[in-house]
């Protein structure tokens, strides 16, 4: 039987391991092209990218929630607009030490849900009308502290400061690709041939291999709400059942695109379950987080 804290634990240590990665991959794409450019390309291109990709964080970091809510065509309710959902939300915030988010609902029959909000004090839940009517209270419980743990484990900030990893590798390999044109640096003419295979060998995957960091980062936080959550309402089965359910749905989210995705409990887009599109996945298999949770 898996313990709450170890899963967690686990999946936290998983997550700085993969962060770690994403580093050295970029030092190492931007040592190669030093070596291919000249000395002084190394940290020009570091540091531009790292600006470049941070102000673009920046503004998505304090403003996403808005544009994604609006984009989603979700509408703010109060306690006296569905008083059993705000009294579910607020009283599992009030067990989690959490501030209560403001609660939005999107018009749709598909079951989905999903949290936003750089920080706790700035967090929203937003749930399904779907999801509402087909989950009984302990299933709804369950999904809402999933959504309350992203909010609480600070999941926006880190995927901010994810998206400026990515951001720097796939401008680094924008630059560098179109100044290829221009040749090796004189100084670097003896440079041995494997090193420049290798360069432009990760320079031509790099893009693929940001993305899947990035989104093996986003699977691991799937898993690490889902402990979270489960530890919040001490009953795992709520938030299996409820995955269960969610997985037979085969609507198809209206409100959800390729850039939101990602936010959901479930992927709202339908992924064919095959292993190449697991590797290109938002979300981790449901069925490999049910047994988790049932594990514990």
């Amino acid at each position: 039987m898996r313990n709450f804290f170890t899963e967690v634990e686990n999946n936290k240590s998983k997550t700085f391991f993969i962060i770690f990665l994403f580093t050295l991959f970029i030092v190492g794409l931007s040592y190669l092209a030093s070596l291919y450019y000249g000395k002084g390309s190394f940290l020009s291109l570091l540091g531009v990218g790292l600006i470049f990709s941070g102000v673009s964080s920046f503004v998505s970091y304090y403003y996403s929630d808005k544009m994604i809510l609006a984009m989603s065509g979700a509408t703010e309710i109060v306690r006296r607009d569905n008083p059993e959902i705000y009294n579910l939300v607020e009283n599992l915030c009030l067990g989690a030490g959490l501030p209560t988010p403001k609660v939005y609902i999107i018009e749709d029959t598909a079951m989905n849900a999903f949290a936003t909000g750089r920080d706790p004090e700035h967090g929203v839940v937003c749930l399904t009308t779907g999801i509402i009517s087909r989950l009984n209270k302990r299933e709804l419980e369950g999904v809402i502290a999933h959504e309350l743990a992203h909010i609480g484990n600070y999941d926006i900030r880190l995927a901010s400061i994810v998206s400026i990893l990515v951001g720097t590798i796939v401008f680094i390999s924008d630059w560098v690709s179109h100044g290829m044109f221009y040749g090796k640096s004189d100084e670097n003419k003896d440079m041995p041939a494997w090193v420049g295979l290798l360069f432009i060998v990760l320079l031509i995957a790099s893009p693929i291999i940001a993305t899947l960091i990035q989104l093996a980062v986003s699977r691991n936080r799937e898993f690490l709400a889902d402990a979270t959550g489960a530890s919040m309402t001490r009953y795992p089965e709520g938030l299996a059942s409820a995955l269960e359910k969610i997985s037979g749905d085969k609507e198809i989210l209206e409100a959800a695109n390729g850039a939101t995705a990602h936010l959901y409990i479930s992927n709202p887009l339908k992924n064919t379950g095959s292993t190449m599109a697991n590797w290109f996945s938002t979300h981790p298999p449901i069925d490999e987080r049910i047994k988790r949770l049932r594990e514990m």
